[in-house]
Parts: structure tokens; sequence; C-alpha cells
């Protein structure tokens, strides 16, 4: 059905509660059967009946708004066309700062190579279409994950793709476009980034982060077995749910604190797991745990299966419960000498080296919701108007986000060089070289987060604290960006790590 041209004129004549047009960038707006309707009241819409509403409408609201309600658009003004970008799924946003540098059309990057552009816009079309509706429906009721989004990724091979590159992924074509041999870690910095712009950060924990922080130790140190080409099989395959159970009440970034014991049977045969964890991401739902132990004579790490001796209750944090974040109970599992992971005793290693990874993904997603952050920022310094002014008129505020884009983009390009080394190294040099550097980074990355959620909320003000609107996506960070500075070890910790790491290689000469 063609688009009605119609007169400033003619829609001016609308202006009665009963009969109640508006234009919005050039667009003309039938509101009479919405006034009831609107969340805000039917007075703000009598206040602009008959006029341009333009100036008004993007002083409170964003495009997507009017994209939500665009059956009530009814004609475009004569001889004029709308001004607004309607992005599509897969875009690149145009507003500066809103994409890492490597994105942009004016610059170049020494890392990236056309396979990682594939991958980024292939991920991102999956994203916008299928996780971010979700995320957002997850992220308000606190439900789980669906079935039917976990087939749909693992069908085009995205769960194994979240793991990082290695051997599970030979032979794959991930999303059609990147060969699984040549999958490196700046691509899995491309898709880790990628996945967070569903903006939920509850959802993004609950969308299989339990898998991508266990099944990667399953890979590196279980023995090639029968069982184990099992558990990798049907967790790619989105059959079965697996997650990481170090964390405990007593014992959080002290790993050494353990007190959840496993004790090996007269028979060596198996194991009798019994003890507590808590804050356990995705466990509510999972078939596997990954279990830190204490064994007789240090620590160990094994696989133990979900039955009637493991019960888990839902623990409700700071963000949506759709994470599934879990208090686990052992009493006296029964786990089978094989499914241990490394060698007995020795499985702070196991630990420790699989952390470098877990660690790596959280400062890409909290580096990219940082810049999700600071895009809102941006859009709202440049249409909101204060005094007469947008607020990007003010010094004091263009002096906000300065600081903003200057903790991004450092580290940004801090974490692409971390990614970089990580590419040209083995999993045994990651770990004796860059468990410090990813340290340092995360914990860098979340003091930002910090600096960057504060600045955030004083420019949205009111609307920096509410759920809904166009400050939500600020206020979700300001609530959450803690997570990141907590899980996976916490800022002093980590700090602390990459210092004592740097001092093992001082050389003696400087002494």
């Amino acid at each position: 059905m063609a688009e009605a041209t119609l007169t400033r004129e003619a829609v001016a004549s609308h202006n009665a509660p009963d009969d109640l047009w508006c234009i919005i960038d050039h667009k003309v707006y039938d509101l009479t059967d919405f006034v009831d309707a609107h969340p805000g009241g039917s007075v703000v819409l009598e206040q602009v009946a008959g006029t341009d509403a333009t100036t008004a409408f993007y002083n409170l609201h964003r495009q997507e708004v009017l994209s939500k309600y665009s059956d009530l658009c009814i004609g475009t003004i004569e001889g004029e066309k709308s001004e607004v970008i309607e992005p599509q799924a897969g875009d690149l946003s145009p507003v500066p700062y809103a994409e890492p540098l490597w994105l942009r059309p004016q610059f170049k990057s020494p890392y990236f190579k056309e396979s990682h552009h594939k991958l980024r816009r292939k991920v991102r079309e999956f994203v916008d279409k299928y996780v971010t509706p979700e995320a957002q429906e997850k992220e308000k009721d606190g439900s789980y994950i669906s079935q039917e989004l976990i087939d749909r990724m693992a069908e085009n091979d995205m769960l194994a793709m979240r793991l990082g590159p290695g051997k599970h992924l030979r032979g794959k074509k991930l999303l059609g476009v990147v060969k699984g041999e040549e999958f490196d870690y700046l691509h899995d910095l491309v898709q880790a980034q990628e996945f967070v712009r569903a903006n939920a950060r509850g959802f993004q924990d609950g969308n299989m982060a339990g898998m991508m922080i266990s099944l990667t130790a399953v890979l590196q140190w279980m023995p090639d077995t029968p069982f184990k080409q099992k558990i990798v099989t049907e967790v790619l395959a989105g059959k079965k749910k697996i997650c990481l159970a170090i964390t405990e009440a007593f014992a959080g970034s002290d790993v050494a604190g353990l007190r959840t014991t496993a004790t090996k049977s007269k028979d060596g045969k198996s194991y009798v797991v019994r003890g507590t964890k808590k804050w356990i991401t995705n466990g509510m739902w999972c078939d596997y745990f990954v279990v830190g132990c204490r064994t007789e004579k240090g620590f160990s790490v094994m696989l133990v299966e979900r039955s009637d001796a493991v019960e888990t209750k839902l623990i409700k944090t700071s963000y949506s419960t759709a994470a599934g974040t879990a208090f686990v109970e052992f009493n006296d599992a029964i786990v089978p000498a094989e499914h241990l992971l490394g060698e007995e005793d020795k499985g702070f290693v196991v630990i420790m080296s699989n952390f470098n990874h877990e660690r790596f993904m959280m400062a890409c997603a909290v580096i990219r919701q940082s810049r999700s952050v600071v895009e809102e920022c941006l859009k709202w310094c440049n249409q909101r108007i204060v005094f007469g002014k947008r607020l990007v008129e003010q010094a004091a505020i263009r002096q906000k986000l300065a600081k903003m884009i200057s903790h991004v983009e450092s580290n940004q390009s801090w974490l692409e060089s971390i990614a970089y080394q990580m590419s040209h190294m083995s999993y045994a040099q990651q770990s004796k070289h860059l468990g410090g550097p990813i340290g340092l980074l995360k914990s860098h990355a979340t003091r930002s987060a910090h600096e960057i959620a504060d600045e955030a909320v004083n420019i949205f003000g009111g609307r920096g604290l509410t759920q809904s609107g166009m400050g939500r996506v600020v206020e979700m960070f300001h609530r959450t960006y803690k997570f990141d500075a907590i899980l996976g070890g916490t800022e002093e910790i980590l700090a602390d790590l990459g210092v004592r790491q740097a001092m093992r290689h001082f050389p003696k000469a400087m002494l």
C-alpha cells in the first residue's frame, strides 16, 4: 500500500484529544487511538497535537520507539524526507566511537583480516535477530534461556566457537565464513564482543557462560576417552549443559581455601564428593559440574554428573535470575575416577590455567559494554536539550565524554594486543606468560567501567536510574558492572597477580 502524502496544514487541523495527529521526522502519526495507551499519559500527547513534535520526541525517546509503533504512521509530509537512519540487523553504528577503531572505515588495523570482518557481520546479524529479542525478554522476567536459542546456536557451531580456538573446531565452517582451523583469539574477541551487544547482563551470563568457562577445562585436561567425547559432543550439540563450580562461601578468589572434599574409594575406582559451592553461574539447569575439590594431598578437579546427591538452589543477585546463579550442595556424590581432570592432587594448575580464557572473555565483554554505554551517552548528549542547548555544548559534559572515550579506546587497544599474543602462543605459553597481563587488563577494565558507569549516570540523571526508557542501558551497566569486577577473580587479586608474575621474571642483574 502506497504511503500517503500530507501537508503540514492538514496535520495542524487534527489537534484534538479525539483526533490527534503529529509530525515526527517528516512523517505523520495518527495517535488518536493510542492516547489512552501512551505510557507517559495523554496530556503530553495533547500538548503536541497537530504540531511537529520531532524535537520534543527525540528529547525523550530513541528511534526504536517509532519502529515499535510504526503502524501508527499514516504518511509523509509533502516534499520532505526522513532524516533519521533506521538501523538494520548486522549494521555498524555511525555514531563516533560506537565501534572499535578496526571497524571504522577510515582506519586500519595490523591485527584483523577479512575473515574477522566477515565473522563480525554474521555474528551481529545473529545477535540482532535472535539473541537480543530473547535477552530483553528473559532479562525482564528472569526466566532461563530457551532450548530453541541453544539449538540455533548449536546448529551454527556457535557454542563450539565460544570456547575459543582448538581441536574442537576442526572441520567446521563457522557461520559459513571462517574455517575452524583458522579461528584465532582475535576471532574469539570478535564473537565475544558481539554477543554483549544484546545489553542484558544477567542473560549475558545465562547464555551458556557456564559452558564457556568449564568445557574448556574438559577439553584441555580430561584424557581422550569415549566418555570425554560423549560429554563434548552432547554439550556442543546443546543437548546437555555444563558449568564451573569452584567458588564456595569460604573460598572465592582464595582457591586454596576450598573445603569441598573428594574422598577416594578403597579400590581407587571412584571418589565421594561432599561439600558446597556458591554463586555458580548456570548451576540451576546444568547436567554436569566441573568441580574443584580438596583431595588427600592437594586439590583436584573432576566432572560431577547431576544426580539425587546434587542439589541446586537459586541465588538472587543484583542482575537477572536469567543467569541461573546457584548454590550447589554435593551430598556424597559418587564420581568415577576417570572423571578426573588432570592429575590427582595437582588440580591447582587446572584451575589457574583455565582462568586465563575466562578472564579474557570477561575483559572482552566489559570493554564492549563500556563502549555501548559511551555510545548511549554520545547519543543522549547530542539530542537532549537543557537550558536551550544540547548537552554536548556544555564543556563539563564534553570533559566527561572525553574521559569515558579514553578509557574505552585504551582498554580496547590493550585487549587486541593481548589477543594477538594469545594467537601466537600455545596453551602452555599462555599459562606461563599471559596470566599476569590478562589479570591486569581485566582489573583495569573494570576500574574503567566504574568510572564510566559513574559519569554515565550523572549525564543521564534520573533516567540513568530507571530500568526502562532512554537510560535503561546505563542503569543496567551501573547496576551490574561489578559482576565483572568480582567474578573470575577480584580487581585486587588480579592486580596483585600481575605484579607478582612480573616480579618472578625480574632480572637479577638489575638488583
